[in-house]
Parts: structure tokens; sequence; C-alpha cells
């Protein structure tokens, strides 16, 4: 099991980034809370990571806190809940905002998520209401702003990301039009795109 990387960051590409550690590349997906948090190219950053394993596939996920990880790890747990979902999820919602969504059984914020219908959103609520305490600190860090990026690569990537995490082409579209001139890099384009469809 790979627990942890701390290396070079060498490719962010959201929602598949590459650290060089010790020089070997991992390619590890990870959750766009994250990547908000990331630093430059050729910066140092640790992740704490969990590893799948699949008949077709090795992938390894990243997170910026273990809370995260942990939360990733509780939705695996999750009857019909796979990797791809669970980062869908993490990627819209911080640890602490999750936990509050779950509390308070709110089906239609979660049912937003793609991929996550009514069925899933209340299975999530039933199966991690007592699972997930409902105070405990989470990640819940002011996101930095992120560099600028011509609009049109910016918009572009902001686009490829969504659809990473299962949303549909026209709908990732419709969701990244609305901050296309704004002057916004990769990041926080797809910040602002995630917390208004989730509103």
């Amino acid at each position: 099991m790979i627990g942890l990387l701390r290396g070079k960051l060498l490719v962010k590409q959201p929602p598949d980034l590459m650290l060089d550690v010790n020089g070997v590349g991992y390619e590890v997906q990870a959750s766009m809370t994250t990547f908000y948090d990331l630093p430059e190219l050729q910066a140092d950053v640790t992740l704490y990571t969990h590893f799948v394993v699949r008949e077709d596939a090795q992938l390894l996920f990243g997170f910026s806190s273990q809370t995260e990880r942990e939360l990733f790890r509780h939705l695996l747990k999750v009857n019909g809940v796979g990797p791809k979902m669970a980062l869908a999820i993490v990627s819209g919602m911080n640890p602490l905002e999750f936990r509050q969504v779950i509390h308070a059984s709110d089906i239609a914020r979660l049912s937003r998520i793609p991929g996550v219908g009514k069925k899933t959103a209340e299975r999530l609520v039933i199966e991690l209401r007592d699972r997930l305490p409902k105070s405990e600190g989470g990640n819940t860090a002011s996101i930095p702003a992120a560099t600028s990026a011509p609009a049109t690569s910016a918009s572009d990537e902001a686009i490829n990301a969504l659809l990473a995490l299962g949303y549909k082409p026209a709908q990732a579209s419709q969701m990244i039009a609305a901050y296309e001139n704004q002057g916004l890099g990769v990041e926080e384009m797809i910040r602002q795109a995630l917390r208004a469809s989730l509103k």
C-alpha cells in the first residue's frame, strides 16, 4: 500500500498530476479540493494517497489532507460508490461541508453531484450518517487564488477536468461558460463552477 508521496510536482492537469519521487514518476488522480492547495510546478509537495488495484488498472489517488483521504475511503465503503464517484464527491465539497450535508440529509444537494442519483444520495446519508462525526476539524483552509492563464486554454482544461469527474460534455461546457471571460485560472474556474452547480 502506498500511503504517502513526497516529491517534485511535474504535471498539473486536473484531475491528473505527476510527482517525481527520487527519480520515479508517480501518476496520481487528485480531487479538485486538493488541486486548489497545490503549489506551482517544480515545487515540492506531499500527498496522502489511496491505492486501488483493479483487473484492468492500478490507480493512485492523492489528497492534500488525511481528513480528505479518510472521507474518500468512507465513500468507497458505500454500496455502489466507486473511486470515480468518490473523487467527484470530494471534489465538490470539502470534508466539513460533506458531513454537514450528510447530517442534514440534504438529498437534493447530493443528487447534483455527477453520477449521484436520488437513490445513491439516500444510500450515502443512511450509510454514512453514523460513520461521520457531526463536528470534526476538516480541511477548511482558505483556497489560494489560482494563477491566471489564457481564457481559451484555461476553459478547455477546466471542461476536460469536469468531464473526467463525470459531467456530460454539454453540462461541463455550460458550467464553464459563465467564467470564460473573467481571467480566472483553471483551478479557480473549476472551483467556481462546482460550487455554483452544487448550490
